[in-house]
């Protein structure tokens, strides 16, 4: 069994923000955590969009006999354009979306009452708009101590644009059993969003945490997880 970390948009080095739930998992199970590069962020040779980042998700798949799935915000969109491969035994999705066939990133973000900015940055990319590691901290990490909010400012990255404007081809999520964590003081993806998706997962539990729980309370995160792998 693995636990395989899908993280979400506009940021890039996915082991860095699941280390402290990847160590403390390992720690208490002995179950290993990787995470998957995502091509629209960076972190591949080749660009690409939410097909690319799909691919490379199974691309980590196919190498698991066993996963727990875990999926951060924009990671729910890739999880569900990846459909459903048999190494994935649970999924966890960390304020997250769990999209119909159809929905594209950006359609699901347009209802919300106070949407992250982004800016057109040339060549097809777009990223996060008026924040300095300030205002990034008070708004994904406020529950996060300044050098963590530090170092999550310097792995913000520019995405590509098709990636959030890419409508679903699947919905990976069907069919498989699976946890929400809502996270109420999330200052990023609003408790509505969070809790419509949430009713589409098997069960959902409410974590007292800003936008990135495995990084500011892992032992909650682990608490989920651990039952998951045993």
């Amino acid at each position: 069994m693995e636990v395989v970390f899908v993280h979400g948009a506009l940021v890039r080095d996915g082991q860095w923000w699941w280390q402290p739930t990847a160590a403390l998992l390992e720690e208490r199970t002995g179950v290993r955590s990787r995470s998957v590069h995502l091509p629209s962020c960076g972190e591949t040779e080749e660009r690409g969009g939410l097909a690319a980042d799909a691919a490379a998700l199974r691309a980590v798949l196919d190498e698991v006999d066993d996963a727990v799935l875990v999926g951060h915000s924009y990671g729910g969109t890739v999880i569900a354009e990846a459909g459903a491969h048999p190494a994935v035994r649970y999924l966890v999705l960390v304020s997250s979306y769990l999209p119909d066939v159809g929905l594209a990133q950006a359609q699901i973000m347009a209802g919300e009452p106070d949407p992250v900015a982004v800016a057109d940055v040339g060549n097809g990319l777009v990223a996060v708009d008026g924040c300095d590691a300030a205002r990034f901290g008070a708004r994904f990490l406020q529950d996060a101590s300044d050098a963590v909010q530090r170092a999550a400012w310097e792995r913000v990255a520019a995405q590509s644009v098709v990636a959030l404007g890419t409508p679903t081809t699947a919905a990976g999520w069907q069919g498989v059993d699976s946890t929400y964590l809502v996270c109420t003081a999330d200052r990023s993806t609003s408790i509505g969003l969070q809790r419509d998706h949430a009713r589409r997962a098997s069960r959902s539990v409410d974590l007292p945490t800003g936008h990135h729980p495995f990084i500011t309370r892992p032992d909650l995160v682990v608490d989920v997880l651990s039952p998951l792998v045993a």
